[in-house]
């Protein structure tokens, strides 16, 4: 065993009163080494640790039975992590409910009555009238760990096919039920994956993979995406087989039908962007899928039809997009002609009541235009304030929608938009035991290593001292054309109300700023998302607001990724470090899952002797310095993690604990159960998740939070 003792010096915060140091003592657990070696363009890699990767056998569960023992022993010696945990609880329990849609006669809405692990759709015909219940995702599983992945009506609302995700599996099983009865049918539709079900007629449209092996289910790559139809009552054996391309098994589809039901689209993917588009008139029975535009170097999706013309959202030669319309007849690029132009800012659109609604990121805060289907402007939607908005979408006769608005201190309010007039009213508004008005948040723009100007939003108490002694939590993602926006998070608000910064950097890599901005984070420009994240943490050092003693590094997937290799380029910078779910091993990432998918914005180890060089200078788990003083590390994982494998953070904890041993902060791995990539998690499980984290943040800073105090 590996045995680390150390010292932990936690003074209060605020507080002149010291609190007695405790010496620990943690036994890491011994991870037997294989003697594994890769060769790649004649360098030879190895990876002792290659038998963690079968994540079911035994002796991988005994290792993270090993591992949890050893993080739940640490956990359970901090005495303030119930109140933090109580906290979280006490913010949780209030009630949320979304945005209500209109499908066929009802209202429809998902609420949570504070603390319910799933939140339950609720119907009405009329709002003020006592909502029933229509599903409630509680009922799938003793324990909440069964999350509804997705929901879609049929085009006459007979019928609701909706999917659910088991463990947080990105697997999906797809059911049927009578919207009127809700008696639910025979039909069970299974191994879908990163598919929505799109209706035609009496069924409809889907992607699915073949059935993997008995026991390859959560690591298996999965290839030879098939589109099927289904349709309602029959056995999943008789669904026809739409489109497939057997001959590139990476490729992924997606299948959608237009609103009028003529037009069927196929989305084809290799990657995590860029994609091909195909079209096929249903209304008449001979005709063939045409191409609208192939190859992979740009993203496009139909906004809509109108008669015999397609209106399609695209990047092709317009960064930051642009709105074309063309004839399904002809519909190849060479034919398009602009709607909407592309702007300075990023565009998204949407449509509903016969409109066009584009949203706008400028610097990334939400603005919202209304088109009419000419491409004419009918006026600027105005909104309740700076922040985040969403939602703004509907049916083509639709008369209203509703939409939602959030900020950093605006928990998610939703509004009444009138198509016609443009006016927004109020419909609902979520209380809870806060005061927005006691926090403030800025966005300021700092020089990140190359030059390049980095926007980020800082958010904390108003009347806060830079006196480089706040603890900061530094958030990021930096991949996949992802935006980061303005949200509201109660459990964010633990960290805030105890004195804590928030602070989250818009880096390259995501798509605040549009393709471009993207990227200049991909491939062998990936190190500029790590220089950017390093440079947000300097200018909130050099700025005051905290020091290295005091600043917590966080992220996911991609973003724990992001922080692994942070922290090896450079371990000195924070004094917590939080790697979830993340992309660890980038020598390996595409032999599992969907992992292959991400090579667009990565490159992998078997492009070029250049690629896999430049792959191995920052993958997390081949940089470990043994000679480094590491920030308290806990890696966070999830044993039906099937899209970021588990292997990837297990591989790398075992690194870390063997080449550092004598780390004089903690080095530790926290997996999951019955818990997958995120989505879905139930209430408990993602409450006791962030305790755990605070926890051990303020634990390893020497800080005791307010939340605590009165106790002592």
């Amino acid at each position: 065993m590996k045995k680390l003792t150390f010292l932990v010096a936690i003074p209060l915060l605020w507080s002149c009163q010291p609190q007695e140091n405790k010496a620990l003592s943690l036994n890491y657990p011994d991870t037997k080494k294989v003697d594994t070696v890769d060769v790649y363009f004649g360098t030879e890699v190895s990876d002792p640790y290659r038998w963690l990767e079968d994540d079911t056998s035994d002796e991988t569960a005994e290792w993270v039975n090993a591992q949890n023992e050893v993080t739940n022993s640490y956990l359970s010696n901090i005495d303030f992590r119930e109140d933090v945990k109580a906290r979280l609880t006490a913010l949780e329990d209030y009630e949320k409910v979304s945005a209500p849609f209109k499908a066929g006669d009802y209202y429809y809405f998902y609420k949570n009555d504070g603390l319910q692990n799933q939140s339950i759709l609720y119907r009405v015909k009329n709002f003020g009238d006592e909502p029933e219940v229509f599903l409630d995702p509680n009922s799938f599983s003793d324990d909440g760990t069964t999350a509804l992945g997705g929901l879609s009506f049929s085009s006459d609302y007979k019928y609701t096919a909706y999917n659910i995700s088991v463990g947080g599996s990105d697997w999906r099983t797809a059911y049927i039920m009578d919207t009127e009865t809700k008696e639910l049918l025979t039909d069970e539709i299974n191994w879908i994956k990163f598919s929505g079900m799109s209706w035609y007629k009496d069924g409809f449209y889907y992607q699915r993979f073949d059935e993997p092996k008995e026991g390859d289910e959560l690591s298996a790559a999965n290839q030879y995406g098939k589109v099927y139809y289904h349709k309602v009552g029959t056995n999943q054996s008789s669904d026809e087989l739409v489109y497939s391309n057997p001959d590139n098994p990476e490729n992924r589809f997606g299948a959608g039908v237009s609103e009028d039901e003529r037009f069927l689209f196929i989305y084809s993917y290799t990657g995590t962007s860029g994609n091909e588009l195909y079209v096929k008139d249903l209304s008449n029975p001979s005709s063939e899928f045409t191409p609208i535009i192939t190859g992979f170097d740009n993203d496009h999706y139909i906004v809509d039809t109108d008669g015999d013309d397609l209106i399609i959202h695209t990047n092709l030669n317009a960064p930051n997009n642009r709105i074309v319309r063309v004839g399904y007849q002809n519909p190849t690029s060479e034919n398009w002609v602009d709607m909407i132009q592309e702007t300075e800012n990023v565009m998204s659109a949407g449509t509903g009541g016969g409109n066009i609604f584009t949203s706008y990121l400028i610097d990334a805060k939400t603005a919202i235009k209304q088109y009419d289907y000419k491409g004419n402007l009918i006026r600027d939607v105005e909104l309740p304030g700076i922040g985040t908005a969403g939602g703004f979408g509907g049916n083509f006769d639709a008369e209203e929608f509703f939409y939602t608005f959030t900020s950093f201190t605006v928990p998610r309010s939703i509004y009444r938009y009138n198509i016609a007039t443009g006016e927004s009213e109020l419909h609902g508004r979520p209380e809870l035991d806060f005061n927005p008005d006691d926090y403030e948040t800025k966005q300021i723009f700092y020089t990140s290593k190359d030059g390049t100007k980095v926007p980020m939003f800082i958010v904390h108490k108003k009347g806060l001292e830079l006196n480089g002694k706040n603890p900061t939590w530094l958030y990021s993602y930096g991949g996949f054309n992802i935006s980061l926006r303005p949200s509201f998070s109660t459990s964010r608000l633990v960290w805030l109300e105890n004195g804590g910064v928030y602070a989250m950097p818009n880096i390259r890599g995501g798509g605040e700023y549009g393709e471009k901005w993207h990227k200049a984070g991909t491939k062998l420009e990936k190190i500029n998302v790590f220089e950017d994240f390093i440079a947000a943490g300097e200018y909130l050092i050099n700025e005051g607001y905290t020091s290295s003693d005091y600043l917590a590094l966080q992220g996911g997937s991609n973003g724990g990724l992001l922080v692994g290799a942070t922290i090896n380029m450079r371990p000195d910078l924070a004094k917590v470090a939080f790697p979830m779910v993340g992309v660890m091993d980038m020598l390996r990432y595409q032999n599992f899952t969907i992992g292959r998918a991400w090579s667009a914005d990565y490159g992998t180890s078997e492009d070029s002797e250049e690629m896999f060089k430049y792959l191995q200078s920052y993958s997390p788990v081949h940089n470990i310095d043994p000679n480094a003083t590491y920030p308290a590390v806990m890696v966070t994982t999830a044993d039906h993690d099937d899209r970021v494998v588990p292997a990837h953070s297990f591989k790398y904890a075992a690194t870390l604990q063997e080449m550092n041993p004598d780390n004089p902060s903690p080095l530790l791995i926290r997996i999951e159960t019955k818990a997958g990539h995120g989505a879905g998690m139930s209430t408990e499980k993602r409450i006791e998740l962030n305790a755990d984290m605070y926890s051990y943040a303020w634990y390893n800073m020497g800080v005791i939070p307010d939340v605590a105090k009165e106790k002592m």
